[in-house]
């Protein structure tokens, strides 16, 4: 059974870090291409940052380029996206999800397994 579970999000203030983590059973993750993907309350979904499998490529969107650093630990089959320099506008609920893809329309989606989501709430 597929389970992704994450953690690890908190209250902060700007400028601060966190560290999030996906912990991820019944298959692993160096398989799938992986992805972080946030929700700000009243705003639609928006990908963050995704990992492939073959080589570990990762992509990010420019409004966290250059702060936030996705990876992968195969041994603890764990997913993890490093938050720095964090600014009031990367407050929302993360989610971690398998089996991301790229659309030709130039967006990410994954229409697999999903986490439960972790709270960042960051304060100015």
């Amino acid at each position: 059974q597929v389970q992704l579970v994450e953690s690890g999000g908190g209250s902060v203030q700007a400028g601060g870090s966190l560290r999030l983590s996906c912990l991820a059973s019944g298959y692993t993750v160096a398989s799938s291409c992986m992805a972080w993907f946030r929700q700000a309350p009243g705003k639609g979904l928006e990908w963050v940052s995704t990992i492939n499998s073959a080589g570990g490529s990762t992509y990010y969107a420019d409004s966290v380029k250059g702060r936030f650093t996705i990876s992968r630990d195969n041994a603890k089959n764990t997913l993890y996206l490093q938050l720095n320099s964090l600014k009031t506008e990367d407050a929302a609920m993360y989610y971690c999800a398998k089996d991301a893809s790229y659309r030709d329309s130039g967006s990410w989606v994954a229409f697999g397994y999903w986490g439960q989501g972790t709270q960042v709430t960051v304060s100015s």
